[in-house]
């Protein structure tokens, strides 16, 4: 009995044993997750050549609004930043002197040509009288008669230099634009000799914006100028917001040696006062049409040290690098200019800093919806 127990107690041994020092089963490795990208198309079809630049928005006129007569200012009619138009009254400077002056040269001009009227009857009746009146008599009154008439015109010419002097008293708007701050109060006197503006007026309707291009697109602007208007639309600085359309105007008659650019301008009817004098904007100048032209996402395009590239994703969603060459950039796509990318290859718009050459990628909606699977999968195999 004892050897028998014996025996069982060794036997229970050597199978704890064996338990013990038996290897355990290594799971399985999990299948990689795909990469969570965005993926975008490439497409065909017309394509807008447009140029991208950086402006200033100038008022189309500005004028610094000056007396040219000495004077109290006794009225001032316009409000700072009213819109006004071309000979409204901005300010009246006292008139009284100006209008002093005016009456006193109208009433010479009445004298003299009272005497000039009296000297040509005088004329009159010496060149009646024939053989009675002496030569001497006659040239003498024919000189008087000129003097007079002389005086005359000299009389008239006084009343209308009085009479701008008068006009001069009343200040009235040079053009149409919108008025600035008033530099001058009522009451003050002002000089014609002063430097001090009493308001200036900038005109907004229509406006201009110089923007500057690079000097090799001076050909492709001066071929579209021949054909036609060429559009150019202002944008916000952080070209967001589109703010205007408009046309170009003229560029400027030389190219900046310093810089590589040439500046241009371009007008805007600007009826809704979108662009303000000294605003800052961006610009998208359109200078001609590509009928088939093969475009990506601008997001798709990435840069290595081999140059430009974008990851293709083929239809077992693997992503490959296909090397490129951009061209112009519009409406948030880019042209290819060469490049292994097809019409209707999928591109990868964002998500690329985690894909390399032969990732498995998807739409996160896609990944989501293969992630519970992959999950139960990882968690099988470790058991």
């Amino acid at each position: 009995m004892l050897v028998l127990l014996l025996l069982a107690a060794a036997g229970g041994g050597a199978y704890g044993y064996t338990r013990l020092n038996e290897p355990v089963a290594k799971p399985k490795a999990a299948a990689p997750l795909p990469v969570p990208v965005t993926l975008g198309t490439v497409e065909q079809g017309p394509f807008a050549l447009v140029s991208n630049g950086l402006g200033t928005v100038q008022a189309y006129n500005t004028v610094q609004v000056r007396t040219r007569v000495d004077g109290e200012i006794q009225q001032v009619a316009f409000r700072e930043g009213q819109a006004v138009r071309k000979g409204d009254v901005l300010v009246q400077v006292d008139p009284r002197p100006y209008q002093a002056s005016y009456d006193q040269a109208k009433a010479k001009k009445e004298q003299d040509t009272a005497n000039l009227n009296n000297a040509k009857a005088d004329l009159v009746r010496y060149t009646g009288l024939g053989a009675y009146a002496s030569r001497q008599q006659t040239e003498t009154q024919t000189a008087l008669v000129a003097q007079l008439t002389a005086q005359v015109a000299s009389d008239q010419a006084a009343i209308d230099n009085a009479a701008t002097q008068l006009g001069y008293a009343t200040i009235r708007a040079p053009i149409d634009g919108v008025t600035g701050f008033r530099q001058v109060d009522i009451g003050n006197i002002v000089n014609a000799s002063g430097q001090t503006p009493i308001v200036t007026i900038t005109q907004v309707e229509p406006i201009f914006v110089v923007f500057t291009a690079p000097e090799d697109q001076l050909p492709a602007i001066t071929a579209a100028l021949r054909k036609g208007d060429v559009p150019v639309e202002a944008w916000s600085s952080d070209g967001l917001t589109k703010l205007a359309e408009g046309k170009l105007a003229l560029f400027n008659n030389q190219v900046d040696t310093a810089t590589g650019t040439i500046r241009l301008k371009a007008v805007y009817e600007n009826k809704n006062h979108a662009l303000w004098p000294g605003l800052s904007v961006s610009t998208k100048m359109r200078v001609g049409t590509v009928a088939l032209a093969t475009t990506v996402p601008d997001n798709a395009i990435q840069h290595g040290p081999d140059g430009l590239f974008a990851f293709a994703v083929d239809d077992a969603d693997r992503a490959h690098q296909r090397a490129l060459k951009a061209g112009r950039s519009d409406s948030g796509r880019t042209q290819v200019l060469s490049g292994d990318l097809k019409p209707g290859d999928r591109v990868i718009v964002t998500g690329q800093y985690k894909v390399q050459d032969g990732s498995l990628v998807a739409e996160p909606h896609t990944a989501q919806a293969e992630r519970p699977e992959a999950s139960g999968r990882q968690i099988e195999a470790q058991r």
